[in-house]
Order: structure tokens, then sequence, then C-alpha cells
């Protein structure tokens, strides 16, 4: 069990845009935190009212959009536009290449999200997006999918043997979740506060487990977590 606090990541303040960064990006470079198996950012954005990230282009990368305040606007070269709101998760699959940008449009709000990339396991597939909602209900004291390479249980269908899952946990809610032989976890708390097999993680806070068979969260105080269960 490695814990990452809160801290200790990389952070950029570019007026517009104030971002935490949990691996390696841009500008914040750090050989000991590069990813965790094929997970390879989570960046904790606040992006100001009327103000976003401009076109720009990927390439041969999953990326997932967790909205926690506020809401994103999102356009693509694909032709795909929406705009994600809290309990919204959006998958763009980059494939051979793809612009896209997403915007705060709000006039008084702040959007507050996570922007996550998985590397994938194919490359050069055509560009791929899609979007799904999940309510708070489905997510709380439990661990729901939210993404999955099979798109199992409604959740978004991503190109890596790897599986993420959502849950708000309160008072006296418990979630577990078995690893199955040779796989490893990453729990990030978005809020509040949790304990992951009995490590007390504060905002912001992560853990990665490997050599463990199961992840306890209990102990939760208006806590919304994420954990990914990684090759």
């Amino acid at each position: 069990m490695q814990v990452r606090r809160s801290g200790e990541r990389g952070r950029a303040d570019h007026g517009w845009l104030r971002s935490f960064h949990s691996f390696s990006f841009a500008d914040y470079y750090d050989p000991e935190h590069m990813g965790f198996g094929p997970l390879r950012v989570i960046n904790e954005d606040r992006v100001r009212p009327g103000t976003g990230f401009g076109t720009h282009g990927h390439r041969d990368m999953e990326i997932i959009s967790y909205v926690l305040e506020g809401a994103l606007a999102h356009k693509d070269s694909a032709g795909n536009g929406s705009t994600i709101v809290p309990g919204d998760v959006q998958r763009m699959s980059a494939g051979r290449g793809v612009q896209h940008s997403e915007f705060n449009h709000e006039k008084a709000a702040e959007t507050h999200f996570l922007q996550i990339w998985i590397e994938p396991d194919v490359r050069g597939i055509p560009p791929e997006y899609e979007q799904t909602h999940i309510s708070a209900e489905e997510k709380r004291g439990r661990l729901r999918l939210i993404a999955s390479p099979d798109g199992a249980q409604g959740s978004l269908r991503i190109h890596q043997d790897a599986r993420i899952y959502a849950a708000l946990i309160d008072g006296n809610e418990q979630a577990a979740h078995a690893l199955g032989s040779g796989r490893r976890a990453y729990v990030h708390v978005a809020r509040g506060k949790v304990k992951v097999n009995g490590v007390a993680l504060e905002p912001g806070d992560a853990v990665g487990a490997s050599g463990v068979d199961r992840i306890d969260l209990s102990g939760g105080e208006a806590a919304e977590v994420l954990l990914f269960d990684l090759p």
C-alpha cells in the first residue's frame, strides 16, 4: 500500500485553470510518479467561469472526464458535442487522432472535474466518444462500475483491461472490492474523507495497492471515491 498525499501532487495555476497532477504531466515531471500500470493521468482541474481548454489534439489514449461540480462543454473534430454535469461520465478514445475543446460556459460557477487518461491496448483505431449518467443513488454505499473493457452494467467501454468504479461513502457505509490474481488497485479520493484498508485518506489523497486481494472502504465522511482495478 503506497499512499500518495494530496500535497505531494504536482500543481499548476494558470489563472483560468488550477490543476493538481497525480502523475507527471506537462511541466510537472516526477520519475517516481509516471503512472500506475496503464493509468497515466489523474488531473484534478478547476476551470473558472467563461474559460476552458481551446482546441487541441490527442492520439492513442482513453480520456475519461468525471465532473464533480459545475458543467463542462465538449466539442470534437469527429462531430461530437455535449455538456456534462455531476453524475455524467464521458469517454473519448483518441485513437489515430482527434481534436477537441472543453469549456466552462457558466457565468459565475467554477467547473471542478477529474480528467483521467488510460493507455489503451490497441492503437490507431478510429476515434470514439460516449457518455453516460450514473446517479448518486447507484454509487451510495457501493462501488458502481463506470468504465470497463466490455461496457458491463451500462459502463463506458474502454480499450484496456481496466475497470473504474465510483462510490459515495458516508457514516457507517462500507464497500469492498476483490482483486483477482495479479491485479492491482489505485484508489483516489475525489472529495471527503475515507479509510482504505484502514488507511485514513483526505481529499486528493490516493493509495496504490499491489499484492493485496481486497480493497475495503469505510469510515467515510461525505467521501466520493474512484477505484481503478488494473493489470
